[in-house]
């Protein structure tokens, strides 16, 4: 018992290190790969540092549960990798240890670790989730930081274009054009000058531009209306020494109400989102159901065009024939019947495509709820596939280090990845279901997990380099020997 506690303790304490250090590494990719599909909303934005740290921070919780998979691989893999190569696996075997006793303390420390990951997934990230995508839609709405080029025209300005030849390094401005159409293009004015300077104010909600020794042209049109009654369009010319231009342009950082997230299947935990699931589905059939009754009381058995058409309701009433009716009516009551049945088609066809569109939506509101509430469970899973496939394939390489581990983990992860996302754009676009696209992964990795984890405990020596090496040779071999024997039966 003593012996079992030491190694346990041993084998704990090795791969908690191991497993620290690539949790941190793979959670600081993951975090810039999420930075680069964002990089465009905060370029040119400048955005306070305050920002800037909250949104790390918030991007760096919600990838924790991805993040932990793809650490518990590495470490486990580099893990079993170094006791292999230093022969310790080796003699925890010799001694009579099996590969599921040696793994039995890691087992339970990923169990548990699944299961924070659950609860971390379940109550903590939907806050954070809200808090951080109001901080991305807030730093998206900000204006930019204006930076009027050389040469060209700025248009970040929202109803003006600013051109400027070129700059000083006191912030003077030479040959400035401005073309402000604010009030409508058929009313833009044009601003010509020769100098300028431009300054915020203090408030960071106006820009003052201020023009020296320029011309103003402003068009006087008040609207289509002259343009109908003159050929003529006044105008108004102004000659100015100094010209003081203030502009709307407000350039602080507020941070938008998130209130409406919280409506969003990210701000919900499991039982929110089964709630809503039931609910909108709900909602669902008794559309569908009310819109096969009103097809079938109004499409089919609704006489009112027919009656409008030859005005004989008791008549029509006890007719079968739809055909022996028509043929009865004289021209223009048929005209009128099919105008009449021209206008319902279209009216009925409306509301198929009005329903559809309602229904659409709430399936795909269905599927992006059950989307989450898989997903949840699927990522705190995958931490335990995933120490089945790291540990026994570490076991088998016997290779430990930064080298093959991580060239090995590098890509069963990429090759989870493709198949996680290609069953999610499956569930997402409907052609699956949900469960069948989320827990697809699981259902691959899983078989391969315990074939490797197999592997190792018998100490299987189909994965050894030198063996498949001698397999080959053995095999060629064997070829060239039946292909002798059968030259020499044709000489014979």
């Amino acid at each position: 018992m003593i012996i079992d506690k030491t190694l346990h303790r041993y084998i704990l304490r090795n791969f908690i290190r191991v497993f620290s250090i690539t949790f941190f590494v793979s959670l600081f990719v993951l975090l810039m790969q999420f930075m680069f599909r964002y990089a465009d909303d905060f370029i040119g934005k400048g955005v306070g540092f305050v920002a800037m740290a909250q949104f790390f921070f918030y991007a760096a919780l919600s990838l924790i549960p991805l993040s932990l998979p793809l650490s518990i691989l590495l470490g486990s893999l580099m893990t079993f990798g170094n006791f292999g190569e230093r022969l310790e696996l080796l003699s925890m075997k010799a001694a009579g240890i099996s590969l599921f006793r040696i793994m039995s303390s890691l087992i339970i420390f990923i169990a548990l670790l699944s299961i924070g990951s659950f609860y971390f997934a379940d109550n903590i990230l939907p806050k954070t989730q809200v808090d951080m995508w109001t901080l991305v839609f807030s730093i998206r709405e900000k204006s930019p930081e204006l930076q009027i080029p050389e040469g060209s025209f700025c248009s970040d300005i929202d109803g003006m274009n600013i051109y400027v030849k070129d700059k000083h390094s006191n912030g003077r401005l030479n040959d400035v054009i401005i073309y402000d159409y604010s009030n409508g293009f058929e009313n833009t004015g044009i601003i010509l000058a020769k100098e300028g300077s431009l300054e915020m104010s203090q408030d960071k909600k106006y820009l003052m531009l201020t023009l020296y020794n320029g011309e103003s042209f402003e068009n006087l049109n008040q609207g289509p209306q002259s343009r109908v009654t003159s050929d003529i369009i006044p105008y108004r010319r102004e000659s100015f020494s100094k010209k003081e231009v203030i502009i709307d342009y407000d350039a602080n950082f507020n941070e938008i109400n998130g209130d409406y997230l919280n409506d969003d299947y990210v701000s919900k935990n499991t039982t929110q989102l089964q709630h809503t699931i039931d609910s909108v589905s709900h909602r669902v059939d008794s559309i569908k159901q009310r819109n096969v009754e009103k097809t079938i009381n109004q499409t089919y058995f609704d006489y009112t065009n027919v009656h409008l058409a030859t005005k004989n309701a008791d008549q029509i009433a006890s007719q079968k024939s739809v055909h022996s009716i028509y043929a009865g009516l004289d021209s223009l009551a048929k005209k009128n019947v099919i105008e009449n049945a021209i206008i319902r088609c279209n009216n009925v066809s409306n509301d198929i495509d009005y329903d559809m569109s309602i229904t659409n939506w709430l399936e795909g509101e269905i599927r992006r709820h059950a989307i989450e509430w898989h997903k949840r469970y699927t990522l705190a899973f995958a931490c335990f596939i995933f120490l089945f496939i790291g540990a026994p394939l570490g076991a088998i390489i016997r290779k430990g280090g930064m080298g093959m581990p991580i060239v090995l983990a590098t890509v069963i992860f990429i090759i989870y990845y493709i198949i996680d996302n290609a069953g999610y754009k499956m569930a997402r676009e409907g052609i699956w279901p949900a469960w069948q696209g989320m827990w697809l992964s699981a259902s691959i990795l899983l078989p391969f997990g315990i074939l490797l984890t197999y592997l190792a405990a018998t100490d299987n020596t189909i994965m050894n380099a030198e063996a498949v090496w001698i397999t080959i040779k053995e095999f060629f071999k064997t070829i060239k020997t039946k292909c002798t024997n059968l030259t020499l039966l044709k000489k014979q």
